[in-house]
């Protein structure tokens, strides 16, 4: 029978990877609702918008990569201090996930616009779309230092 401390740290798994991936599936279709209306206009630049509407992607990745950085915890010896832990980092990487690749989304949307009107907007978007990116990237480090702190 699986204990009530694993089944709080699956839940938080389930978080992490949930979350995050309902995130970077509304980012990415937000940036690709956007790439589709500017080929119309500029068919011309679609690597760029399939390299923009691929970077809310990320977010879903980063929580796949932390159920690697908290799976050594999931045994069923998991102390309830672990198991709080991982369903913290869990539903800490999983919301931050999904509002910064939703909102990535929409930043990578706007950059398309303005490139299918002709302006040379890639390298700036690209620049902006970082700044939503960051906090993914700082939760997954978050989950990594819990992971190591209660190991």
């Amino acid at each position: 029978m699986i204990s009530m401390n694993l089944l709080l740290a699956y839940i938080g798994v389930a978080f992490m990877l949930a979350l995050a991936g309902i995130g970077s599936a509304y980012g990415v279709t937000i940036a690709g609702n956007a790439a589709i209306g500017a080929y119309k206009k500029n068919s011309a630049a679609f690597g760029t918008y399939v390299m923009l509407t691929a970077l809310p992607g990320t977010q879903g990745l980063y929580g796949f990569a932390g159920y690697f950085l908290v799976a050594g915890l999931l045994t069923p010896e998991i102390t309830a201090i672990q198991a709080a832990a991982v369903f913290g980092a869990g539903l800490a990487l999983g919301l931050v996930g999904l509002f910064s690749a939703i909102r990535q989304g929409q930043v990578c949307a706007n950059g398309i616009n303005s490139v299918g009107q002709g302006v040379n907007a890639t390298g700036i978007t690209l620049t902006l779309a970082v700044f939503p990116e960051l906090y993914a990237i700082v939760a997954l480090a978050a989950t990594f230092m819990i992971g190591g702190a209660v190991a």
